[in-house]
């Protein structure tokens, strides 16, 4: 919400009522139309093998550039929300999203499908998701975290639905006809994006960013004007650019904090490699049920079992984690969730049949509402609120990355192998080893922040990210909204 689009509105409207809810219904219904979409995918991954005679590989590369895009592609977001609002952004999401897979049904070619339904529909989802949370915190200051909270149930019910939708249209009508209907399905993004209207905010309650702020270089070029240089001079010119790229890279992705938080660098470390293996369950679970001899509804039914059941326990998890006995400590609890993914996938390696398959779905299924509910929540732990914006940024870029090659270089395992053992062995490296390396980490560095705070009990000089890696106590959550914030759901 920008701003000037803020200011256009005549009267200021309530928040944390009337209107609001609706707003919110909105944004469950955007969650579940956005991050629960590509849990479908893995349902076509035979189909488009068929059709187009590709490998595991490069199969797997369209689900992955579409997660990848939708996690990383933050930023862009977050500058389009500055510029032109939520509620626009919100509806170009939606259009892209819409547009991007009516193309996929006309594809003749599985590189053509990396375009189409890859890139532009992965960034249109990321743009209607990614606004749609961030207008929350417009109408919702006293409400907000059960605002977020219940927004975030529509991606449990986008995990249950989308997959038998899915193979239903499958059945009846195709992989092309059905990427036909999803196009017109995720324009209904558009519909939540107008009902986001702008909101005008009291002077009191404006985001600080919409707050005239002074530039960290406007002191050096004035001191430059001060002293007889010109403002068109070039040498000016080129300093004023590149302090201004510099100040766009602090703000949207924070190397300073990576470089002096040590809790922050040990997190995104850890997060960005456990990331190579926590999607492949996800894209190749259907066809490794088919590939089994499971009957293709069956194995559809899966991916649902897993989005059931964390609407219910995601809620829980969150509820759990905000007691004041994890305060300080979330880490741990989070590295026991992803050491669990890791475990649960020996249960697929052991037998194949569908029985088992759903055990395995309901212990990955209440892991997983420990990351998902944990992830940022960890991060607010670890870096001040002021820099949680520009900490995130440089968090999902990094994390994209991962989620982008990780399905792809399995598959190509799989390929060599013909083993599709070789998913939930890969995946289980990866997760395992993250979690024992980030709660490990942490404890070490718990431990030598007492060691140093106990040698220099004398001194009350703290460095400047040196509370955030060791405080055990709640911080303050500041009540005016945010006015940029692009986050993502796992």
């Amino acid at each position: 919400m920008s701003q000037g689009e803020a200011a256009g509105c005549g009267t200021a409207k309530p928040q944390d009522q009337g209107w609001a809810w609706m707003v919110l219904l909105a944004a469950v219904v955007l969650q579940g139309l956005t991050l629960g979409f590509p849990c479908c995918i893995g349902i076509f991954f035979t189909d488009l093998q068929h059709e187009f005679q590709a490998s595991n590989s490069e199969t797997s590369w369209f689900p992955s550039i579409m997660v990848a895009v939708l996690h990383g592609g933050g930023p862009l977001c977050s500058i389009l929300v500055k510029r032109f609002g939520c509620r626009f952004v919100v509806m170009l999401g939606g259009l892209l999203s819409g547009l991007g897979m009516v193309s996929s049904s006309f594809c003749k070619s599985i590189s053509q499908l990396y375009l189409t339904a890859g890139l532009i529909t992965g960034l249109g989802s990321c743009f209607s998701f990614q606004a749609g949370v961030t207008v929350l915190g417009y109408y919702f200051v006293r409400w907000r975290t059960l605002a977020n909270a219940v927004a975030s149930t529509g991606v449990s019910l986008g995990f249950t639905l989308w997959p038998l939708l899915s193979q239903y249209l499958l059945d009846e009508m195709g992989w092309r006809n059905t990427f036909l209907i999803f196009g017109g399905i995720l324009l209904n993004c558009c519909v939540c994006g107008a009902i986001m209207r702008p909101i005008q905010l009291a002077s009191g309650s404006l985001p600080q960013s919409a707050k005239p702020e002074e530039e960290p270089g406007s002191r050096a070029e004035e001191a430059q004007l001060s002293n007889g240089a010109s403002p068109h001079h070039p040498t000016l010119q080129q300093h004023t650019k590149r302090t201004k790229c510099f100040q766009m890279l602090q703000k949207y992705l924070a190397f300073d904090i990576f470089c002096q938080n040590k809790g922050y660098q040990i997190y995104t470390i850890g997060v960005t490699w456990m990331m190579m293996g926590f999607a492949l369950p996800h894209v190749y679970l259907v066809p490794y049920a088919i590939h089994n001899g499971v009957e293709e509804r069956k194995a559809a039914l899966l991916i649902s079992i897993i989005g059931f059941i964390n609407i219910f326990i995601r809620p829980l998890t969150g509820l759990l984690s905000g007691h004041r006995v994890f305060t300080g400590r979330r880490i741990y609890l989070f590295s026991l969730a992803v050491l669990l993914c890791g475990l649960s996938n020996f249960i697929c390696v052991i037998s194949a049949e569908f029985s088992v398959l759903i055990l395995y779905c309901v212990i990955l299924s209440i892991a997983m509402s420990g990351v998902g509910a944990l992830t940022f929540q960890v991060l607010m732990d670890v870096v001040e609120m002021d820099r949680f914006s520009s900490a995130l940024g440089l968090f999902t870029i990094l994390e994209s990355t991962t989620l982008l090659i990780g399905p792809p270089l399995t598959g190509l395992l799989v390929d060599i192998t013909s083993d599709f053992h070789y998913v939930f062995y890969t995946s289980s490296f990866f997760l395992i080893s993250a979690a024992l390396f980030m709660g490990l980490s942490f404890c070490a560095l718990e431990k030598k922040n007492k060691l140093r705070e106990a040698s220099k009990a004398h001194l009350d000089n703290p460095s400047r990210y040196q509370y955030s890696e060791m405080s055990t106590e709640p911080k303050a959550i500041s009540q005016s909204p945010p006015a940029v914030e692009y986050i993502t759901s796992i």
